[in-house]
């Protein structure tokens, strides 16, 4: 039997939110709680439950499995990254397209943690032992720019600034079809799909995702578009790009086509616009598009005579 912790509780607070209650009697934050939930380790009244907003009823039973964490070897690995500034208190990195963030189940070694832990002097330690110096995450196929805490006080101050939204990301991405609207925002609610564990897809039971976009460049039959991430959701603008009708060109997860030979989604975290620390400077890094994002825009043809 897998090892971790059960916990069984009955209902006396009618209509909390499963994910609150989950949170409060098992002692842990409510994404954890969340987390649990999509993961289907959760069921009331025995059966499973996928909806983290759903509302309980008074004696309703739950049952909560929390696993228990593996235990992982980091080890540093010498692997080349694009380290694109580094201070005392954090660094930035332009992340290649197909490397995993951090270890994780299938990927315990080559991640950009094990190439951390070999080229910088220090990580921060908030995130534990397997997350060390990861503020925030890009997908293993998505490529850019992520700040890397070296210690806690720098990583809690990054961490408030995503959550605040006064740091502010932006991607570039080619899309399917023709984006009609110059700009616009798209806002509603990602949950994990309850009939793929894998993918996320909008529901009203999920958490509240806020992409901004402007289109860059109109092409026959795609569109270069900027996205700004109000909210930072798992696989956020793959979905919203999919939902508005326009899914990215190289994603074969949310139906994005694939004619150029990709070995993932045209997808670039190209900008990043954050305070120090310690100074309260404003700082802005940018990382152009990978070569093989700009051969694929270098073949194709301006919609109706753009340059």
């Amino acid at each position: 039997m897998q090892d971790g912790t059960s916990t069984r509780f009955i209902c006396e607070t009618p209509g909390i939110r499963l994910d609150a209650a989950v949170a409060e009697k098992v002692g842990c934050s409510r994404s954890h709680a969340q987390n649990l939930i999509e993961d289907g380790l959760v069921t009331v009244n025995g059966a499973e439950v996928f909806k983290a907003g759903q509302k309980l009823k008074n004696a309703d039973v739950v049952d909560v499995f929390d696993p228990a964490p593996k235990e992982l070897s980091l080890e540093p690995q010498d692997i080349p990254i694009d380290i694109i500034w580094q201070g005392d208190d954090f660094a930035v990195v332009n992340k290649p397209q197909g490397m995993v963030v951090h270890p994780a189940p299938g990927a315990y070694d080559g991640t950009l943690v094990n190439a951390l832990l070999y080229r910088l002097d220090s990580l921060s330690g908030i995130n534990g032992v397997v997350r060390p110096g990861i503020v925030h995450r890009l997908d293993k196929d998505t490529s850019g720019l992520l700040v890397v805490a070296k210690n806690d006080f720098a990583h809690t101050s990054l961490q408030k600034q995503i959550a605040e939204k006064s740091a502010k990301r932006y991607y570039y991405a080619l899309v399917d079809g023709t984006v009609e609207k110059d700009c616009g925002e798209i806002r509603n609610f990602l949950a994990r799909s309850v009939t793929d564990r894998k993918k996320y897809a909008v529901s009203r039971d999920g958490r509240l995702a806020i992409t901004l976009y402007n289109v860059v460049k109109r092409y026959c039959g795609y569109t270069l578009v900027e996205y700004e991430l109000k909210t930072g959701r798992t696989h956020q603008i793959r979905v919203h790009s999919r939902y508005i009708g326009h899914p990215v060109v190289g994603d074969k997860t949310y139906g994005g086509s694939n004619k150029f030979g990709l070995q993932g989604q045209l997808l670039h975290a190209y900008k990043l616009v954050l305070t120090h620390p310690r100074s309260g400077e404003e700082m802005t890094f940018t990382a152009p598009l990978p070569d093989y994002f700009e051969k694929v825009l270098e073949s194709l043809k301006p919609m109706n005579g753009q340059k």
